[in-house]
C-alpha cells in the first residue's frame, strides 16, 4: 500500500468513495434502535478501528501484527454489538498487504476463524437482521477469504517481477562490462605491439634521415607496412562485433509488449532497410530503450512502429496510446530520453518527442552523414 486510505492504488478517487460508504454504514447500524451510551460506545468502536488501521500501516513490523490484532477484536465487538459485519473486509485488505509469508498465514487464518465464528454468533443475537443481510454477509465472508489471498499473491508477482527485472538489468550491465573488457584486451592484443613499434621506428628514422637516409627509407616503409596490417587487424576486428539489426530487435521488442499484454501495429519493410552498421546499432537501441519506457511508464494498451528508408534519411515513430508525461524534464536523465537525444545526436540526427494524448517519438538520422562518419572511423 502506498498511503493508508489506498485501496484500490490506480483508483484514490474510488478508495476514498469505498472509505466513505464505509464509514456511513456503521453509524446506520448504530443508530438503529440502540440507547444513547451504546451509541457513544460504538462510534467509539468505529474511532478505534480506524485508528488502529491507521497505525497499522505507519507501524513497524513487529507492531504491524499487533494492530491488526486490535482490528479483529473491534471487528468481533461491532459485529455482536450492533450486528455490523463489514468492517472485517478492511482488516482483510490490510492482511493481504502483509509481505511476510508467517505473518501473513497466522494474520489470515485467524482473521477467518474469528469472522466466522463472530458472524454465527450475530445469527443467535440477531437472527430476523442477519437473515435479511444474508446474501451480503455472504458476500463479506467471501471477500475475507479471497482478498487477502489474492493480494498477497499479486504483491508476491509483483516482488518476484521486480527481482526478475533486476536481474536482466545486472546481466545486462554484466554483458556489456565483460564485452568492453574484450573489446579492450583484442585492441591491446592487436594494436599494443605494432604501435610500440611504429614509436621505436619512428624515433629511428628521424636519427637516421641525417646519417644514413636509404635506410630511414627503409624504416619509414616498414612503419608503413606495420600500419596497414594494424588498420587491416582493427578493421577484422571491428566486423566481428556482433551487430544489432533493427529486423531482429523488432522481434524481441514483439516479445516484450506480448508480454506486458500491449498490441504491436508494424508498419514497414526490414527488407527495404539498408544502411551502415552503426546506423542501425543506433536506432536499434533507440526503439529499444522507447518501447521499454513504454511497458513501465505509458499503461498503453497499443504501440504502433512506423518507418521508412529513402536515399538520404531513415525515419522511425514509434507511438503509444498511454499517459504520456511531462515535456519539462525530456532530456534530463529520465526514462532514458537523454542517452537516445545523445546517441542520435551522435550520427547528426533528431530525436522529437511528442507527448500528448499519448507518447510519440520520431527519430530521424540522415544517411549521407553516417556513411562519412563511418568512413572516417574507419
Amino acid at each position: 500500500m502506498q498511503t493508508w486510505y489506498s485501496i484500490i492504488p490506480k483508483s484514490p478517487m474510488l478508495s476514498i468513495y469505498i472509505w466513505i460508504i464505509f464509514c456511513i454504514m456503521p453509524f446506520f447500524f448504530i443508530i438503529q434502535s440502540f440507547t444513547l451510551w451504546q451509541i457513544i460506545v460504538g462510534v467509539a468502536i468505529i474511532l478505534c478501528y480506524f485508528l488502529c488501521h491507521y497505525f497499522s500501516f505507519r507501524a513497524k513490523p513487529g507492531l504491524k501484527y499487533m494492530w491488526i490484532s486490535f482490528q479483529m477484536v473491534l471487528n468481533i465487538a461491532m459485529t455482536l454489538i450492533f450486528g455490523y459485519v463489514y468492517l472485517s473486509l478492511f482488516t482483510a485488505f490490510f492482511i493481504g498487504n502483509i509481505k511476510q509469508a508467517v505473518g501473513f498465514y497466522i494474520m489470515y487464518g485467524l482473521h477467518i476463524g474469528f469472522t466466522v465464528l463472530s458472524i454465527v454468533g450475530g445469527y443467535f443475537i440477531y437472527l430476523d437482521l442477519f437473515i435479511a443481510q444474508t446474501p451480503f454477509i455472504i458476500i463479506n465472508v467471501l471477500g475475507v477469504v479471497l482478498l487477502p489471498f489474492t493480494l498477497y499473491s499479486k504483491t508476491k508477482r509483483e516482488n518476484l517481477e521486480g527481482e526478475l527485472e533486476t536481474a536482466r538489468e545486472r546481466i545486462s550491465e554484466l554483458t556489456v562490462f565483460e564485452e568492453r573488457q574484450r573489446i579492450a584486451r583484442d585492441l591491446h592484443d592487436t594494436l599494443g605491439q605494432k604501435l610500440s613499434m611504429i614509436g621505436l621506428k619512428s624515433d629511428l628514422a628521424m636519427r637516421l634521415i641525417d646519417k644514413n637516409p636509404q635506410q630511414a627509407v627503409l624504416e619509414i616503409k616498414d612503419i608503413r607496412q606495420t600500419a596497414s596490417i594494424a588498420l587491416k587487424e582493427v578493421r577484422e576486428l571491428v566486423a566481428d562485433m556482433r551487430a544489432v539489426r533493427i529486423e531482429e530487435e523488432l522481434f524481441r521488442v514483439e516479445q516484450i509488449l506480448k508480454a506486458a499484454q500491449i498490441k504491436l501495429r508494424l508498419n514497414g519493410d526490414t527488407t527495404e532497410i539498408k544502411m551502415p552498421t552503426l546506423a542501425e546499432n543506433v536506432i536499434s537501441m533507440c526503439m529499444k530503450e522507447a518501447v521499454t519506457n513504454i511497458v513501465k511508464h505509458s499503461e498503453a494498451t497499443v504501440c504502433r512502429i512506423t518507418f521508412y528508408q529513402s536515399d538520404d534519411e531513415f525515419q522511425m515513430t514509434i507511438q503509444d496510446n498511454g499517459t504520456g508525461f511531462e515535456r519539462s524534464n525530456e532530456f534530463e536523465g529520465g526514462n532514458g530520453l537523454k542517452g537516445m537525444n545523445e546517441r542520435i545526436e551522435f550520427l547528426n540526427g533528431s530525436l522529437e518527442i511528442d507527448s500528448g494524448d499519448g507518447t510519440t517519438v520520431t527519430l530521424k538520422v540522415p544517411l549521407a552523414i553516417t556513411h562519412q562518419k563511418r568512413e572516417g572511423l574507419a
